[in-house]
């Protein structure tokens, strides 16, 4: 029989430490700074005000989380067990505020005076009203605090120690990328409609984790992952078959409404229309530290609040690996949209770090390479993202008229933009996971951890899969080099400064994580070497 936990008849006041979660706080607070600003700071001063509040607040959290990397705290359980500040997360955070930091580097380029966002998100698309808040030049600056909202409900999410607080994380996370997804200057309704379905389908996966959530508390007694980690462990061979079945279904609701958010299969439908329909900026800003986030609290629920249950999760994540895989790198195939593909690919990644994390019997060996997969995944997705923004159309008059998406616009681009042409290749030989790129590296490592904890086949799944999927990387490789770029005419390939600064660090990532991987896996190894049942 289930062993139930006490529950305390009366309030402790927890005691908090301030240090540990002064990343959360630094990033929270400069959000809620950034909203009074919107509402007080003349129009001129806000866009500056933003930029240089938003990259401070990051910068300065990423600066505590070195810290707190170098000296830890006493105890990793802090606000009453809530948040779980202990290697994997500050490993998680570490990445989430280094690629967010990318990322909002991208959110605030502009392209000949115009940036990537509506001048008034709320106008009806073709209205009057649009077309004057666009003529009186009005910059879309609400951007910057939203997007550091969903930074620190990542910051959380990575770090939850039980599964309420992972369910308000998941909503400060979700709610403002449900916003900005429909916030895109060009193809406004395609963009609320991104936003529409992401809304939805969102809305769906919480109300699956929130009953899952229910169930389980409703059989263990607790929501905390210690706890569960501790009264779960063994229990799937002993237990009573009704309560058993209860955690079973519990499981598997919270694990669909985490693998929603990873845009894993089958609960990857979403990905390719918001992907599609995003400012590109988001888009990048949710290929990479959502993942990121998505993965982490993943990994925190089944490794440290249900190794036990391994018997009922690990099925169901081997099913989804090979799916998502076979998915992601098949459906690739027959897409003409650049943004569509990479959505594709997304979901192929998806796959191959799922088989890391299926590898419970050497848990360290799979928490190192999950880690370091993602750290290198999300240089490589920022990057290729910042390139897309920075290809545009232009019309007869020479204006812009919105990013340039399809293939055929991609023709020659290695004759127009030399330099833009070859860091695009670098990305995709690195999704491709080709030698000497940190796509080869993040590979090796999870198909090795699979091989490790006896899914060889897997492995060779994988394999499979990423040589199917190098064909629609190489396809575009081609396409910019080798294809008359009379279909290309009418774009413009040229990077922002801030755009260029962005790509350079993903290339140079790209390039340090495939040529010289030690030093972060050095530090992934480091993070993982922990027990795993608290």
């Amino acid at each position: 029989m289930l062993q139930t936990a006490s529950v305390p008849t009366a309030f402790v006041a927890p005691d908090v430490d301030w240090a540990a979660v002064a990343p959360v706080l630094l990033v929270l607070g400069a959000a809620v700074v950034g909203v009074l600003v919107e509402a007080f700071a003349p129009r001129s001063a806000r866009r500056p005000v933003q930029v240089v509040l938003s990259l401070g607040a990051v910068l300065g959290a990423l600066a505590v989380v070195v810290v707190l990397w170098i000296a830890p705290p006493a105890d990793p359980a802090v606000v009453a067990g809530a948040m779980v500040v202990d290697p994997p997360g500050l490993f998680l955070q570490g990445t989430l505020l280094v690629l967010g930091a990318l990322a909002l580097l991208t959110v605030a380029e502009r392209h000949r005076g115009e940036d990537a966002f509506a001048p008034q998100a709320s106008a009806v698309p073709g209205s009057a009203y649009e077309n004057a808040a666009r003529q009186a030049g009005i910059a879309q600056t609400e951007i910057f605090p939203l997007t550091l909202f969903a930074l620190g409900g990542m910051l959380v999410f990575v770090t939850a120690g039980d599964l309420l607080t992972m369910f308000v994380a998941l909503e400060v996370l979700s709610l403002p990328l449900y916003v900005m997804c429909g916030m895109a200057r060009r193809r406004r309704l395609l963009s609320q409609e991104a936003s529409l379905k992401y809304f939805l389908l969102g809305a769906f996966a919480s109300a699956l984790f929130l009953y899952g959530v229910a169930l389980i508390y409703g059989t263990v007694g607790s929501v905390s992952l210690a706890v569960m980690g501790q009264v779960l462990v063994g229990e799937s061979a002993g237990g009573e078959a009704n309560q058993l079945w209860i955690v079973v279904v519990g499981v598997v609701l919270l694990m669909a409404g985490l693998l929603f958010k990873i845009g894993a299969v089958p609960f990857h439908a979403w990905t390719p229309d918001v992907y599609t329909g995003a400012p590109t900026p988001v888009t990048g800003f949710m290929a990479a530290c959502t993942k990121v986030a998505a993965f982490g609290a993943l990994w925190r629920v089944l490794y440290q609040g249900m190794p036990g249950l391994g018997d009922v999760w690990l099925p169901v994540l081997l099913a989804v690996s090979v799916a998502t895989m076979v998915v992601g790198s098949v459906v690739a195939l027959a897409q003409t949209d650049v943004k569509r593909m990479l959505a594709y690919s997304s979901v192929a990644h998806a796959g191959f770090i799922l088989t890391g994390l299926v590898a419970i019997d050497v848990p360290e060996q799979a928490t190192a390479s999950v880690l370091f997969y993602l750290a290198a995944y999300g240089f490589t997705t920022l990057g290729a993202f910042a390139v897309v923004s920075s290809v545009r159309e232009q019309d007869a008059t020479g204006a812009t008229t919105g990013e340039a998406t399809h293939l055929s616009q991609w023709a020659g681009l290695g004759r127009r933009s030399p330099v833009l042409a070859a860091v695009f290749t670098l990305f995709m030989l690195a999704f491709a996971g080709i030698p000497l790129t940190s796509g080869f590296t993040g590979k090796f490592a999870v198909f090795s951890a699979a091989v490790a904890g006896g899914y060889a086949w897997l492995a060779v799944v994988g394999v499979l899969a990423s040589a199917a999927a190098a064909f629609f990387y190489v396809r575009v490789v081609v396409l910019m080099y080798s294809t008359d770029a009379a279909g290309g005419q009418g774009t413009v390939a040229a990077a922002t400064p801030l755009g260029a600064v962005a790509i350079a660090v993903g290339a140079v990532a790209t390039i340090a994580l495939g040529v010289l991987p030690a030093p972060v896996l050095g530090l992934a190894d480091v993070a993982a070497a922990l027990p795993i049942v608290p």
